[in-house]
Protein backbone atom coordinates (compact mmCIF):
# COMPACT_ATOMS: atom_id res chain seq x y z
CA UNK A 1 0.00 0.00 0.00
CA UNK A 2 2.55 2.87 1.09
CA UNK A 3 4.58 1.62 -2.42
CA UNK A 4 1.18 2.55 -4.06
CA UNK A 5 0.58 5.58 -2.39
CA UNK A 6 4.34 6.79 -3.07
CA UNK A 7 4.27 6.09 -7.16
CA UNK A 8 0.46 7.66 -7.62
CA UNK A 9 1.84 10.50 -5.26
CA UNK A 10 5.03 11.05 -7.51
CA UNK A 11 3.16 10.38 -10.47
CA UNK A 12 0.50 13.06 -9.20
CA UNK A 13 3.23 15.59 -8.21
CA UNK A 14 5.02 15.18 -11.22
CA UNK A 15 1.97 15.27 -13.93
CA UNK A 16 0.60 18.31 -12.38
CA UNK A 17 4.05 20.35 -11.85
CA UNK A 18 5.01 20.07 -15.12
CA UNK A 19 1.16 20.96 -16.82
CA UNK A 20 1.37 24.49 -14.13
CA UNK A 21 4.93 24.53 -16.08
CA UNK A 22 3.56 24.15 -19.70
CA UNK A 23 0.49 25.92 -19.32
CA UNK A 24 2.21 28.87 -18.94
CA UNK A 25 4.51 28.57 -21.91
CA UNK A 26 0.79 28.06 -23.61
CA UNK A 27 -1.01 30.57 -21.83
CA UNK A 28 1.29 33.78 -22.82
CA UNK A 29 2.34 31.83 -25.99
CA UNK A 30 -1.59 31.98 -27.08
CA UNK A 31 -2.10 35.41 -25.62
CA UNK A 32 0.35 37.06 -27.92
CA UNK A 33 -0.65 35.58 -31.04
CA UNK A 34 1.30 32.23 -31.53
CA UNK A 35 0.00 29.37 -32.82
CA UNK A 36 0.12 26.38 -30.74
CA UNK A 37 -0.38 22.90 -32.45
CA UNK A 38 0.24 20.30 -29.22
CA UNK A 39 0.18 20.51 -25.79
CA UNK A 40 1.67 17.41 -24.34
CA UNK A 41 2.14 16.39 -20.33
CA UNK A 42 4.61 13.68 -20.89
CA UNK A 43 6.75 12.01 -23.57
CA UNK A 44 6.78 9.04 -25.86
CA UNK A 45 3.36 7.48 -27.01
CA UNK A 46 0.27 8.87 -26.35
CA UNK A 47 -1.94 7.34 -23.97
CA UNK A 48 -4.96 10.28 -24.21
CA UNK A 49 -5.25 13.12 -27.51
CA UNK A 50 -8.12 15.39 -27.92
CA UNK A 51 -8.00 18.52 -30.67
CA UNK A 52 -9.67 21.44 -29.26
CA UNK A 53 -9.94 25.23 -30.82
CA UNK A 54 -9.99 26.35 -34.60
CA UNK A 55 -6.08 26.12 -34.66
CA UNK A 56 -7.09 22.31 -33.75
CA UNK A 57 -4.56 22.26 -30.99
CA UNK A 58 -3.88 18.33 -30.32
CA UNK A 59 -4.12 18.09 -26.08
CA UNK A 60 -1.95 14.78 -25.52
CA UNK A 61 -1.38 12.63 -22.19
CA UNK A 62 1.43 10.67 -23.36
CA UNK A 63 2.88 6.79 -21.48
CA UNK A 64 5.92 9.00 -19.94
CA UNK A 65 4.91 11.63 -17.24
CA UNK A 66 8.91 13.09 -16.81
CA UNK A 67 8.56 15.84 -19.02
CA UNK A 68 5.83 17.48 -21.03
CA UNK A 69 6.12 20.16 -23.84
CA UNK A 70 4.26 23.31 -26.05
CA UNK A 71 4.70 22.84 -29.66
CA UNK A 72 4.59 25.99 -31.63
CA UNK A 73 4.21 26.88 -35.28
CA UNK A 74 7.82 27.32 -36.25
CA UNK A 75 9.49 26.97 -39.84
CA UNK A 76 12.30 25.46 -38.39
CA UNK A 77 10.44 22.42 -37.94
CA UNK A 78 8.20 22.07 -40.66
CA UNK A 79 6.60 23.88 -43.70
CA UNK A 80 4.13 26.82 -42.41
CA UNK A 81 1.18 27.97 -44.48
CA UNK A 82 1.43 31.37 -45.72
CA UNK A 83 -1.67 32.80 -43.58
CA UNK A 84 -0.17 31.76 -40.38
CA UNK A 85 3.15 33.57 -40.95
CA UNK A 86 2.97 35.89 -38.41
CA UNK A 87 1.40 33.64 -35.75
CA UNK A 88 4.97 31.45 -36.31
CA UNK A 89 7.20 31.97 -33.59
CA UNK A 90 10.62 33.28 -35.06
CA UNK A 91 8.79 35.88 -36.51
CA UNK A 92 7.68 37.33 -32.97
CA UNK A 93 9.82 39.70 -31.58
CA UNK A 94 12.59 38.80 -29.25
CA UNK A 95 10.60 40.03 -26.29
CA UNK A 96 7.61 38.44 -27.25
CA UNK A 97 9.41 35.43 -27.28
CA UNK A 98 11.33 36.01 -24.24
CA UNK A 99 7.46 36.68 -22.59
CA UNK A 100 6.91 33.17 -23.76
CA UNK A 101 9.80 31.19 -22.14
CA UNK A 102 10.01 32.75 -18.98
CA UNK A 103 5.85 32.21 -18.66
CA UNK A 104 7.03 28.70 -17.72
CA UNK A 105 8.80 29.10 -14.31
CA UNK A 106 7.16 32.02 -13.93
CA UNK A 107 4.23 29.71 -13.36
CA UNK A 108 5.90 27.47 -11.14
CA UNK A 109 6.68 30.23 -8.65
CA UNK A 110 3.05 31.29 -8.89
CA UNK A 111 2.20 27.60 -7.76
CA UNK A 112 4.62 27.55 -5.11
CA UNK A 113 3.49 30.83 -3.50
CA UNK A 114 -0.35 29.55 -3.74
CA UNK A 115 0.65 26.04 -2.59
CA UNK A 116 2.22 27.54 0.47
CA UNK A 117 -0.95 29.78 0.98
CA UNK A 118 -3.09 27.19 1.05
CA UNK A 119 -0.67 25.04 3.28
CA UNK A 120 -0.74 27.70 5.59
CA UNK A 121 -4.55 28.25 5.86
CA UNK A 122 -4.67 24.27 6.60
CA UNK A 123 -2.58 24.30 8.90
CA UNK A 124 0.63 22.17 9.52
CA UNK A 125 1.14 20.02 12.57
CA UNK A 126 4.62 20.25 14.02
CA UNK A 127 6.34 19.30 17.28
CA UNK A 128 7.40 22.35 19.32
CA UNK A 129 11.82 22.93 19.48
CA UNK A 130 12.95 21.87 22.39
CA UNK A 131 16.26 20.75 22.80
CA UNK A 132 17.39 17.44 23.65
CA UNK A 133 20.85 16.04 23.92
CA UNK A 134 23.80 18.59 23.60
CA UNK A 135 26.54 16.90 22.34
CA UNK A 136 29.98 17.42 24.05
CA UNK A 137 32.04 20.70 22.70
CA UNK A 138 30.07 21.40 20.00
CA UNK A 139 28.59 24.46 18.77
CA UNK A 140 25.49 23.96 21.07
CA UNK A 141 27.46 23.74 24.13
CA UNK A 142 29.58 26.81 22.79
CA UNK A 143 26.92 28.73 22.51
CA UNK A 144 25.27 27.88 26.45
CA UNK A 145 21.83 25.94 25.31
CA UNK A 146 20.19 24.40 27.62
CA UNK A 147 18.69 20.88 27.24
CA UNK A 148 15.54 20.93 27.86
CA UNK A 149 14.88 24.78 26.76
CA UNK A 150 12.49 25.74 23.64
CA UNK A 151 13.59 27.67 20.76
CA UNK A 152 10.76 30.57 20.84
CA UNK A 153 12.79 32.59 17.57
CA UNK A 154 15.38 32.44 15.30
CA UNK A 155 16.59 36.01 14.36
CA UNK A 156 13.44 37.31 15.76
CA UNK A 157 11.14 35.03 13.72
CA UNK A 158 8.80 32.99 15.19
CA UNK A 159 9.45 29.19 15.66
CA UNK A 160 6.41 27.21 16.63
CA UNK A 161 7.59 24.00 15.37
CA UNK A 162 10.78 22.11 14.36
CA UNK A 163 10.04 23.09 10.62
CA UNK A 164 10.07 27.17 11.03
CA UNK A 165 13.14 26.80 13.60
CA UNK A 166 15.15 24.75 10.65
CA UNK A 167 13.92 26.92 7.66
CA UNK A 168 15.65 29.50 9.94
CA UNK A 169 19.05 28.48 11.51
CA UNK A 170 19.91 26.51 7.62
CA UNK A 171 20.95 29.66 6.02
CA UNK A 172 23.02 31.35 8.41
CA UNK A 173 24.87 27.60 8.40
CA UNK A 174 25.34 27.89 4.68
CA UNK A 175 26.30 31.55 4.86
CA UNK A 176 28.96 30.61 8.22
CA UNK A 177 27.47 33.41 9.69
CA UNK A 178 26.17 33.77 13.21
CA UNK A 179 22.19 32.92 14.62
CA UNK A 180 20.55 34.53 17.16
CA UNK A 181 17.72 32.22 19.53
CA UNK A 182 16.06 33.15 21.60
CA UNK A 183 15.33 30.06 24.24
CA UNK A 184 12.64 29.87 27.20
CA UNK A 185 12.31 27.25 30.09
CA UNK A 186 9.66 25.40 31.56
CA UNK A 187 8.77 28.05 33.76
CA UNK A 188 8.48 30.66 30.52
CA UNK A 189 11.74 32.40 31.50
CA UNK A 190 14.10 33.45 27.87
CA UNK A 191 16.98 34.19 27.47
CA UNK A 192 19.07 35.05 23.86
CA UNK A 193 22.09 32.56 23.04
CA UNK A 194 24.26 32.79 19.58
CA UNK A 195 25.15 29.76 17.73
CA UNK A 196 28.42 31.06 15.32
CA UNK A 197 28.72 29.53 12.28
CA UNK A 198 31.64 31.87 11.56
CA UNK A 199 34.39 29.37 12.76
CA UNK A 200 33.11 25.77 10.62
CA UNK A 201 35.14 24.78 7.92
CA UNK A 202 34.71 21.89 5.41
CA UNK A 203 31.98 20.43 3.47
CA UNK A 204 28.44 21.48 4.37
CA UNK A 205 26.35 19.28 5.14
CA UNK A 206 22.73 20.21 5.20
CA UNK A 207 21.53 16.64 5.91
CA UNK A 208 23.32 16.15 8.72
CA UNK A 209 22.32 19.85 10.29
CA UNK A 210 22.03 18.75 13.64
CA UNK A 211 24.88 16.72 13.48
CA UNK A 212 26.20 20.11 12.87
CA UNK A 213 24.78 22.04 15.87
CA UNK A 214 26.01 19.28 18.44
CA UNK A 215 22.43 18.84 20.11
CA UNK A 216 19.27 16.27 18.88
CA UNK A 217 16.10 17.89 18.67
CA UNK A 218 13.63 16.29 22.43
CA UNK A 219 12.21 13.31 21.93
CA UNK A 220 10.28 10.68 24.40
CA UNK A 221 12.46 7.72 25.18
CA UNK A 222 11.92 4.84 23.22
CA UNK A 223 11.57 1.65 25.29
CA UNK A 224 15.09 -0.68 24.65
CA UNK A 225 12.07 -3.55 23.02
CA UNK A 226 12.72 -5.61 19.84
CA UNK A 227 9.97 -5.12 17.66
CA UNK A 228 11.68 -6.56 14.06
CA UNK A 229 14.29 -9.44 14.20
CA UNK A 230 16.06 -9.48 10.51
CA UNK A 231 16.13 -13.18 9.23
CA UNK A 232 20.13 -14.45 9.48
CA UNK A 233 21.29 -11.35 11.21
CA UNK A 234 23.89 -12.01 14.18
CA UNK A 235 20.81 -11.29 16.25
CA UNK A 236 18.61 -14.03 15.23
CA UNK A 237 21.51 -16.41 15.35
CA UNK A 238 22.25 -15.31 18.76
CA UNK A 239 18.49 -15.79 19.70
CA UNK A 240 17.10 -12.82 20.01
CA UNK A 241 13.18 -12.38 19.88
CA UNK A 242 10.33 -9.38 19.31
CA UNK A 243 9.40 -8.49 22.61
CA UNK A 244 12.78 -8.89 24.04
CA UNK A 245 13.04 -5.86 26.65
CA UNK A 246 16.95 -5.29 26.53
CA UNK A 247 17.98 -4.37 30.09
CA UNK A 248 21.74 -4.58 30.37
CA UNK A 249 24.83 -4.65 27.81
CA UNK A 250 28.13 -5.95 28.98
CA UNK A 251 27.11 -5.25 33.02
CA UNK A 252 25.79 -1.08 31.51
CA UNK A 253 22.08 -0.57 32.67
CA UNK A 254 20.45 0.09 29.14
CA UNK A 255 17.05 2.37 30.01
CA UNK A 256 16.38 3.76 26.29
CA UNK A 257 16.30 2.68 22.25
CA UNK A 258 19.55 5.46 21.59
CA UNK A 259 21.37 3.19 24.46
CA UNK A 260 21.12 -0.08 22.64
CA UNK A 261 21.90 1.54 19.68
CA UNK A 262 25.02 3.77 21.25
CA UNK A 263 26.56 0.64 22.60
CA UNK A 264 26.22 -1.83 19.77
CA UNK A 265 27.88 0.81 17.04
CA UNK A 266 30.39 1.45 19.36
CA UNK A 267 31.42 -2.71 18.65
CA UNK A 268 31.86 -4.44 15.39
CA UNK A 269 33.08 -7.55 15.14
CA UNK A 270 33.08 -7.51 19.38
CA UNK A 271 31.32 -10.00 21.46
CA UNK A 272 28.35 -8.31 23.40
CA UNK A 273 26.66 -9.80 26.25
CA UNK A 274 23.36 -8.91 26.36
CA UNK A 275 20.25 -9.27 29.02
CA UNK A 276 16.97 -9.83 28.19
CA UNK A 277 13.83 -9.34 29.84
CA UNK A 278 11.20 -12.43 28.09
CA UNK A 279 7.96 -13.34 29.91
CA UNK A 280 9.43 -12.38 33.09
CA UNK A 281 13.21 -14.31 33.14
CA UNK A 282 16.25 -12.77 32.30
CA UNK A 283 17.95 -14.85 29.71
CA UNK A 284 21.66 -14.08 28.77
CA UNK A 285 22.47 -13.88 25.23
CA UNK A 286 26.04 -13.56 23.32
CA UNK A 287 25.78 -11.85 19.70
CA UNK A 288 28.66 -10.26 17.63
CA UNK A 289 27.33 -7.44 15.48
CA UNK A 290 28.60 -6.74 12.05
CA UNK A 291 30.85 -4.44 10.85
CA UNK A 292 29.42 -2.03 8.46
CA UNK A 293 30.48 1.66 7.01
CA UNK A 294 27.66 3.85 7.86
CA UNK A 295 27.88 7.90 7.23
CA UNK A 296 31.79 7.23 6.51
CA UNK A 297 32.08 5.25 9.72
CA UNK A 298 33.25 1.93 10.87
CA UNK A 299 29.94 0.80 13.38
CA UNK A 300 28.49 -2.55 14.20
CA UNK A 301 24.64 -3.52 13.62
CA UNK A 302 23.18 -6.77 15.10
CA UNK A 303 19.93 -6.98 13.36
CA UNK A 304 17.32 -5.66 15.45
CA UNK A 305 14.56 -2.68 15.65
CA UNK A 306 12.69 -1.05 18.45
CA UNK A 307 9.21 -1.89 18.91
CA UNK A 308 6.99 1.62 17.89
CA UNK A 309 5.04 3.10 20.71
CA UNK A 310 6.79 6.54 22.30
CA UNK A 311 5.31 8.99 21.06
CA UNK A 312 4.93 12.82 22.36
CA UNK A 313 2.48 14.87 24.65
CA UNK A 314 -0.43 16.04 22.80
CA UNK A 315 1.16 19.89 24.52
CA UNK A 316 3.95 18.97 22.45
CA UNK A 317 1.91 18.83 19.08
CA UNK A 318 1.13 22.27 17.46
CA UNK A 319 -0.57 23.51 14.59
CA UNK A 320 1.32 26.40 12.89
CA UNK A 321 -1.30 28.39 10.50
CA UNK A 322 -2.30 31.34 9.09
CA UNK A 323 -5.03 33.42 8.25
CA UNK A 324 -6.94 33.63 4.43
CA UNK A 325 -5.42 37.15 4.26
CA UNK A 326 -1.81 36.77 5.69
CA UNK A 327 -0.86 33.54 4.22
CA UNK A 328 -0.27 35.13 0.43
CA UNK A 329 2.75 36.91 1.50
CA UNK A 330 3.62 34.40 4.08
CA UNK A 331 3.82 31.79 1.36
CA UNK A 332 5.53 34.50 -1.17
CA UNK A 333 8.28 34.62 1.28
CA UNK A 334 8.53 31.40 1.93
CA UNK A 335 9.24 30.83 -1.76
CA UNK A 336 11.59 33.83 -2.05
CA UNK A 337 14.05 32.28 0.89
CA UNK A 338 13.46 28.85 -0.95
CA UNK A 339 14.62 30.03 -4.15
CA UNK A 340 17.64 32.68 -2.16
CA UNK A 341 18.51 28.93 -0.13
CA UNK A 342 18.13 26.68 -3.46
CA UNK A 343 20.75 29.33 -5.54
CA UNK A 344 23.34 29.38 -2.54
CA UNK A 345 23.34 25.63 -2.40
CA UNK A 346 23.81 25.72 -5.77
CA UNK A 347 26.50 28.23 -6.01
CA UNK A 348 28.25 25.95 -3.22
CA UNK A 349 28.25 23.08 -5.20
CA UNK A 350 29.94 24.76 -7.99
CA UNK A 351 32.98 26.05 -5.58
CA UNK A 352 33.06 22.63 -3.78
CA UNK A 353 31.58 23.51 -0.28
CA UNK A 354 28.51 21.47 -0.51
CA UNK A 355 28.36 18.21 -2.13
CA UNK A 356 26.52 17.06 -5.46
CA UNK A 357 25.62 14.28 -3.58
CA UNK A 358 22.78 16.70 -1.74
CA UNK A 359 21.12 16.67 -5.68
CA UNK A 360 18.32 14.39 -5.46
CA UNK A 361 16.57 12.94 -8.79
CA UNK A 362 13.34 11.16 -9.46
CA UNK A 363 13.66 8.43 -7.35
CA UNK A 364 14.35 10.63 -3.75
CA UNK A 365 11.18 12.87 -5.31
CA UNK A 366 9.33 9.47 -5.40
CA UNK A 367 10.57 8.45 -1.68
CA UNK A 368 9.29 12.09 -0.53
CA UNK A 369 6.09 12.64 -2.36
CA UNK A 370 5.06 9.44 -0.51
CA UNK A 371 5.84 10.20 2.52
CA UNK A 372 4.25 13.58 2.16
CA UNK A 373 0.81 12.10 1.23
CA UNK A 374 1.50 9.74 3.59
CA UNK A 375 1.35 12.91 6.15
CA UNK A 376 -1.54 14.71 4.92
CA UNK A 377 -2.79 17.52 2.25
CA UNK A 378 -1.01 20.15 4.01
CA UNK A 379 2.38 18.46 3.89
CA UNK A 380 1.79 17.53 0.31
CA UNK A 381 1.07 20.91 -0.79
CA UNK A 382 3.97 22.34 0.59
CA UNK A 383 6.29 18.92 -0.82
CA UNK A 384 4.27 20.38 -4.42
CA UNK A 385 5.63 24.44 -3.61
CA UNK A 386 9.17 23.23 -2.74
CA UNK A 387 9.72 20.79 -5.76
CA UNK A 388 7.59 23.33 -8.04
CA UNK A 389 10.04 26.03 -6.95
CA UNK A 390 13.36 23.83 -7.69
CA UNK A 391 11.75 23.29 -11.26
CA UNK A 392 11.29 26.64 -12.01
CA UNK A 393 14.81 27.44 -10.74
CA UNK A 394 15.98 24.10 -12.10
CA UNK A 395 14.52 25.38 -15.82
CA UNK A 396 16.00 29.03 -15.72
CA UNK A 397 19.60 27.77 -15.78
CA UNK A 398 21.55 29.16 -18.88
CA UNK A 399 21.87 25.72 -20.08
CA UNK A 400 20.52 25.26 -24.07
CA UNK A 401 17.82 23.01 -24.13
CA UNK A 402 16.46 24.55 -20.73
CA UNK A 403 14.26 27.77 -20.89
CA UNK A 404 17.00 29.28 -19.21
CA UNK A 405 19.53 28.50 -22.31
CA UNK A 406 16.63 29.90 -25.05
CA UNK A 407 16.67 33.23 -22.31
CA UNK A 408 20.26 33.28 -23.15
CA UNK A 409 20.44 33.22 -26.74
CA UNK A 410 17.34 35.89 -26.80
CA UNK A 411 19.10 38.26 -24.38
CA UNK A 412 22.52 37.55 -27.01
CA UNK A 413 20.06 38.43 -29.72
CA UNK A 414 19.09 41.95 -28.06
CA UNK A 415 23.05 43.11 -27.63
CA UNK A 416 24.24 41.78 -31.11
CA UNK A 417 20.75 42.67 -32.93
CA UNK A 418 20.39 39.52 -34.45
CA UNK A 419 19.88 36.38 -33.72
CA UNK A 420 21.91 33.37 -32.80
CA UNK A 421 23.08 31.44 -36.09
CA UNK A 422 20.85 27.73 -36.16
CA UNK A 423 24.30 26.46 -36.08
CA UNK A 424 25.52 27.72 -32.77
CA UNK A 425 22.13 27.06 -31.49
CA UNK A 426 21.98 23.27 -32.87
CA UNK A 427 26.40 22.94 -31.35
CA UNK A 428 25.08 24.56 -27.97
CA UNK A 429 22.23 22.66 -27.96
CA UNK A 430 24.37 19.47 -28.10
CA UNK A 431 26.56 20.85 -25.12
CA UNK A 432 23.47 20.78 -23.19
CA UNK A 433 21.88 17.72 -23.63
CA UNK A 434 25.39 16.31 -22.72
CA UNK A 435 25.14 18.65 -19.48
CA UNK A 436 21.63 16.97 -18.60
CA UNK A 437 22.38 13.60 -19.32
CA UNK A 438 25.38 13.80 -17.06
CA UNK A 439 23.81 15.43 -14.17
CA UNK A 440 20.99 12.55 -14.64
CA UNK A 441 23.58 10.51 -14.14
CA UNK A 442 24.77 11.71 -11.20
CA UNK A 443 21.22 12.38 -9.19
CA UNK A 444 20.16 9.20 -9.75
CA UNK A 445 23.09 7.58 -8.65
CA UNK A 446 22.82 9.79 -5.34
CA UNK A 447 19.68 8.10 -5.24
CA UNK A 448 20.63 4.99 -5.32
CA UNK A 449 22.43 5.27 -2.35
CA UNK A 450 20.04 6.97 -0.27
CA UNK A 451 17.24 4.35 -1.30
CA UNK A 452 20.31 1.27 -1.06
CA UNK A 453 23.45 2.15 0.60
Amino acid sequence: MNILITITAFIVAISLLIAVHEFGHYWVAKKLGVKILRFSIGFGKPIWKKTIGADKTEFVIASLPLGGYVKMLDKREGEVDPADTHREFTQQSVWTRIAIVVAGPAFNFIFAILAYALMFVIGVTGVKPIIGNIDKNGLAEQAGLISGYEIISVNNNITPIWDVAVQNIIPAMIDRTQVSLEIKDKDGLSITRSLDFTATTGEIKVERLFDELGFKPWRPVTQPVVGQVVENSPAAKAGFKVNDKIVKINNQDVFSWNEVVKLTSASPNQMLSVFVLRNGTTINLKVIPNKIIRDGKTVGQMGIGYKAGASYPDDMRITHSYGLFESIPKGLGRTWDNCVLTMKMLGKIVTGEVSVKNLSGPVNIAVYAGYSANAGFARFLEFLAIVSTGLAIFNMLPVPVLDGGHLMFYIVEIFRRKPVSEEMQGFATQIGVALLILLMVVVVYNDILRVFG
